[in-house]
């Protein structure tokens, strides 16, 4: 049996807010509406539907696989919007960008604190 990821819930404060924010800085499709949700679509047919939540959001990490051209536009919004990032996820190495596996990567958050990540190389897959 084949089993495939195809969507989250992330929980937010403002569900629009959240999801125009993901979809302009790493550059997917406009977030649509969906039931109770707003929806962004990821190229392998994963969604992250945004729901606001009723009380304080509990920030969760989601990670993001991209393109070493990806990566270059992610960084630049990132830069543009003056957004904190880290290349490490313990926050320890501020306004830097890691190199491990070989590719590159950055950790920063969304407006209610989700720590977002942009990789270009899977962790274990080689390199440095």
């Amino acid at each position: 049996m084949a089993v495939s990821f195809n969507h989250t819930i992330v929980y937010a404060t403002d569900k629009q807010k959240s999801a125009e924010f993901l979809a302009r800085i790493f550059g997917l499709p406009k977030p649509q509406p969906m039931w109770s949700f707003v929806t962004v679509a990821l190229e392998n047919g994963v969604t992250l539907d945004f729901l606001e939540a009723n009380g304080k959001v509990a920030p969760q990490h989601y990670a993001f696989l991209v393109t070493e051209e990806e990566f270059d536009q992610i960084f630049l919004r990132v830069t543009a919007e003056h957004i904190d990032y880290w290349a490490d996820p313990g926050r320890t190495r501020a306004q830097t960008i890691n190199h491990n596996d070989g590719g590159r990567g950055i950790y920063f958050c969304d407006p209610d604190g989700h720590f977002l990540e942009a990789i270009t190389r899977p962790y274990g897959s080689g390199g440095a």
